[in-house]
């Protein structure tokens, strides 16, 4: 990382880490120097916001030492037999606990199928993608998830939901680092802009891609991962 760069990247990061950390420490200080005057809602309302702020502080950390891992190499990936749809089931289930009002649907084409990858970073890039399309979807509608084969036998896992949608001249935008949309939804939602990045350069140091495609506010991002399959043909004819 050159010197521009590096200066960009502790600028953006005091920049994020300052908006939740004001808010923890404000809400914090109001209910202790006023904690007999407040309702029993109003401490819940507080608390329920210090509680959402100590999430995001925890995910955008987490994503800062993603992007120093990437940048410096220190990433080590084992690549191991993962089998999709316990991964899918495990991430759902945490990522539906927080957006209670979507329906998440996993429809497996093979309940079978494996991916060659490391495992957790692939429960990583499931993560980004789903909860990506959950922050960014309409309240009470369905994230459908599904999964097939590619003619050259890697694994595709979509995931869809119906928002505002992504303009095709930012498709690759999102993918870049910082980099948000600027509309009215996005302007709502917190985040950093370095989820999706993230995920690109894990899924790529596995040999994968991620690809999206919006139209009529349908946005379905792509995951394709080679299949443990491969593997599995590539140790029979070793071994003959």
């Amino acid at each position: 990382m050159d010197d521009k760069n590096y200066e960009d990247f502790i600028s953006t990061v005091s920049h994020e880490l300052r908006t939740p950390l004001t808010s923890i420490r404000g809400f914090s200080q109001t209910m202790l120097a006023s904690w007999d005057k407040l309702d029993d809602d109003s401490k819940k309302k507080f608390l329920k916001i210090i509680e959402e702020q100590s999430n995001r502080l925890i995910n955008l950390v987490e994503n800062m030492l993603s992007v120093t891992k990437l940048q410096t190499a220190k990433n080590n990936i084992i690549l191991k037999e993962v089998p999709v749809k316990p991964a899918l089931q495990t991430v759902v289930s945490i990522i539906k606990n927080q957006y209670r009002s979507n329906n998440f649907d996993i429809q497996m084409h093979d309940n079978s199928c494996a991916v060659l990858a490391d495992k957790d970073k692939f429960q990583q890039i499931l993560t980004n993608i789903i909860e990506n399309a959950a922050k960014y979807s309409d309240d009470n509608s369905d994230i459908t998830i599904k999964t097939r084969f590619s003619p050259d036998n890697n694994i595709i896992i979509s995931v869809a939901n119906t928002g505002i949608g992504i303009d095709e001249k930012d498709y690759e935008k999102i993918f870049t680092k910082f980099s948000r949309i600027d509309n009215p939804l996005t302007r709502k939602v917190q985040g950093s802009g370095l989820g999706l990045y993230i995920t690109k350069n894990l899924a790529e140091k596995m040999d994968g891609k991620i690809t999206v495609n919006s139209k009529n506010h349908l946005t379905v991002f792509e995951i394709t991962m080679p299949s443990a399959d491969i593997e599995k043909q590539a140790r029979s004819v070793c071994s003959r």
